[in-house]
């Protein structure tokens, strides 16, 4: 019996967020390049994204690449950047067929030119469609978001188009990468590191956190399922106690 069979299509997470790492290592531990790893790791994206789509998942959000990744080796990240290129273009047809619609956050600035191409053109031809909507965090750290907002908002209070007493959350909210799109209430991390490394930092308020050893080459749709049911497994409060929680579902009920 599939572990997709035990879980509750009532409950899914609407918006589940993947740190894929271990492309790296489960490349060396195989005698191979780091970027045969990252190569690999195309397979449990597409297989993912594919299985999140079945499922009915409304929000999918994968780190692909951040701002500090750019300091790794110079051949290393030219080798990211061809394989983004090669795998938007050879995908963005399915992606379309599947009724997927490819966004991105991060600094797209950053990006090489045919990258920056490749990726608007993947953005607009997918852009109406309905179904899943896959978030690809490119160039992206949380902590460069947060300050350019604070910029974009400190820019609006300076030409008098923002009061400061105006800014609430839901303001502060709209002047993110994320505006539009609801909070991850899944974050999965792979290859049994145990921290979330600068992601999505404001937007991870209430998530549940979800730590797997298997690297993100191995990680196929029954890790998904098990991440599905250990999170529907938890008790969601958000401040509120045990039983104003069981009170509230007895209401709704």
């Amino acid at each position: 019996m599939s572990l997709k069979d035990k879980l509750d299509l009532q409950r899914l997470p609407r918006h589940i967020a993947i740190i894929m790492d271990g492309n790296g290592r489960w490349a060396k531990e195989r005698g191979q390049d780091r970027l045969y790893g990252h190569h690999e790791g195309v397979e449990s994206v597409r297989n993912i994204v594919e299985t999140c789509a079945e499922l009915g998942i409304g929000y999918l959000t994968l780190y692909a690449f951040s701002t500090e990744n750019w300091d790794r080796p110079v051949y290393e990240v030219n080798g990211i950047m061809e394989l983004l290129v090669n795998t938007i273009r050879r995908e963005v047809t399915t992606l379309s067929k599947n009724n997927i619609r490819l966004t991105m956050i991060g600094d797209m600035n950053m990006l090489p030119p045919q990258c920056q191409r490749e990726m608007e053109e993947a953005i607009a031809f997918t852009s109406q469609n309905t179904g899943l909507n896959l978030v690809m965090a490119l160039s992206y750290s949380a902590r460069w978001e947060i300050v350019n907002a604070a910029r974009k908002i400190a820019q609006d209070v300076k030409n008098g188009t923002l009061d400061p007493l105006a800014v609430t959350p839901a303001v502060w909210e709209s002047y993110l990468c994320t505006a539009g799109i609801p909070d991850p209430e899944l974050v999965i991390r792979t290859s049994g590191e145990c921290r979330i490394s600068n992601f999505l930092l404001y937007q991870l308020a209430y998530a549940e956190l979800y730590f797997t050893d298997t690297r993100w080459p191995d990680f196929r749709q029954e890790n998904l399922y098990q991440a599905i049911l250990n999170f529907q497994n938890r008790e969601r409060r958000f401040g509120k106690t045990s039983e104003q929680i069981q009170q509230n579902e007895e209401i709704i009920s």
